[in-house]
């Protein structure tokens, strides 16, 4: 009985005024295969196959350490936190409910800010892919950006129309990545059928796991799982389920052939996955294929947009930021956020290109290998804040928390300090060694530790100018008839 009045005292301290007035305002029309669709999109991206190579056969060591310690550990507290407490905001509203108003900002904005990056970087991968098509097409840094901010657009212009739709769309470029997926898999045995013998090694002392530098691509298979909105039992059992299954199965199934296919010394970092096919089947498959997955990753860019718009929704629903992000158009999509959230990506990206004179081919792929890294860092920032959430929040609402749980607590428990192992080990080894051979060491810890010190400084800095502006408002606090708009 204790424990239910501690829960109710402590819920009535932390409430939210995003709990009450979200749900009224933002459609929920996603159905389980829509979030396995937009969990997909968000942590597969395909190119990591081609960046790993470089690991030699200890990748598929890495691979099975990345899931068993990140990914499933942060399926099962996902599902947990996200029965008890299923509003706009995931990471932010389950941190704020835990740890109060400092921590729920912090994890809040390293889980937003790496999405607004990522819509760069993957920009960045559209560039490189359509390079592996013709290799002249954007060699200037100026062009590059142009068709990062027009894609970066195009997202935006996709995430202010109706959920519903836009979604439809997304859904009809996963069949073609799933398409995609399978032919990337499939050269491998075409070119083993064709009598080449397989242009890497497999054997494991080949590569090993005695030199610290192999250990580096550790957090390359340390993907971010973000709280997606569900709001039932049974669809966070299906996404999480069936969109890890996915995951596991895309990332060693390209990961093999691609290692079968392609001699390390002429793999590319971002599109190896694409040499593949061009190698083992024709370059004119392999071509269409990369023009696929521009295709692809140009619609993942929407699905960041408008998934992470909904934390500065949220953020502007608690007068964190500027109240009318807080706000939704004619479509029940919040708008404003997505704008906002276009124009600071924008920002970047002019900062990344424009100022920069370079007709290096490599360009392109250096920038998104540094950001991929910059934004490892941050986004495993956010997930210590996840799986340390799973021992606040019980001791916060042990009730609460008992009655949603599915599983026992010791492997919640062991999933929580696992994951945070994980987090941390990522992050110590990323900064070890540089990704590809087109880094040095010290240009790779320089460039991945300012992305990572300028970030966290702008949450800081937005949380500080957040707070005075609160403690400047009598009754600053939305009401739900001053949101909408």
């Amino acid at each position: 009985m204790a424990d239910v009045t501690n829960d109710r005292a402590l819920s009535s301290e932390r409430d939210m005024i995003s709990e009450k007035v979200a749900p009224t305002l933002v459609g929920r029309v996603l159905n389980s295969f829509d979030l396995v669709v937009i969990f997909v999109a968000l942590v597969l991206f395909i190119s990591n196959s081609s960046t790993v190579q470089f690991a030699g056969s200890a990748i598929y060591v890495f691979w099975i350490l990345g899931f068993l310690t990140f990914l499933i550990p942060g399926a099962f507290i996902t599902a947990q936190l996200g029965r008890m407490f299923p509003e706009e905001g995931s990471l932010y509203v389950w941190t704020t409910k835990a740890l109060g108003r400092f921590w729920g900002f912090f994890a809040g904005f390293v889980a937003w800010w790496p999405g607004v990056l990522v819509m760069v970087l993957t920009g960045s991968l559209v560039v490189s892919l359509a390079q592996a098509i013709n290799a002249s097409l954007f060699t200037k840094t100026w062009q590059q950006g142009l068709i990062v901010l027009a894609v970066v657009w195009f997202s935006c212009l996709l995430g202010t129309l109706r959920f519903r739709l836009t979604q439809n769309y997304v859904n009809v470029q996963f069949v073609l990545y799933s398409l995609c997926l399978i032919l990337i898999g499939i050269s491998g045995f075409v070119w083993l059928a064709q009598g080449h013998a397989a242009a890497n090694s497999f054997a494991f002392h080949a590569s090993g796991l005695t030199g610290w530098g192999q250990w580096t691509f550790f957090s390359t298979v340390v993907l971010a799982l973000l709280g997606i909105e569900v709001k039932s039992e049974k669809s966070i059992k299906r996404y999480l389920f069936w969109g890890c299954l996915v995951v596991m199965i895309a990332y060693v199934w390209t990961t093999w052939s691609t290692m079968v296919v392609v001699p390390v010394g002429k793999n590319n970092a971002t599109y190896g996955v694409v040499q593949a096919v061009q190698i083992a089947i024709g370059h004119t498959l392999g071509s269409w294929v990369a023009f696929i997955l521009v295709l692809i990753f140009v619609s993942d860019i929407v699905v960041y947009n408008y998934s992470f718009a909904r934390l500065m929704f949220v953020s502007g629903l608690e007068r964190r930021l500027p109240h009318q992000l807080g706000r939704v158009n004619k479509n029940k999509v919040p708008a404003n956020a997505v704008i906002a959230q276009t124009v600071i990506a924008s920002i970047v990206a002019a900062i990344i290109y424009f100022p920069v004179q370079s007709s290096s081919s490599n360009y392109s792929t250096k920038v998104y290998l540094v950001l991929l890294a910059g934004v490892t860092v941050v986004w495993c920032t956010s997930m210590v804040l996840l799986f340390g959430d799973v021992f606040f929040v019980r001791r916060a609402f042990p009730e609460k928390f008992r009655e949603v749980q599915r599983v026992p607590w010791a492997l919640l428990a062991v999933c929580g300090v696992v994951g945070v192992i994980a987090d941390a080990a990522a992050v110590f080894l990323l900064f070890w060694g540089p990704w590809a051979p087109i880094f040095t060491k010290s240009g790779w810890a320089l460039g991945v530790g300012a992305i990572t010190v300028v970030s966290i400084c702008i949450g800081l800095a937005i949380y500080v100018v957040s707070e005075r502006g609160r403690r400047g408002r009598v009754g600053g606090v939305a009401s739900p008839a001053e949101s909408p708009s």
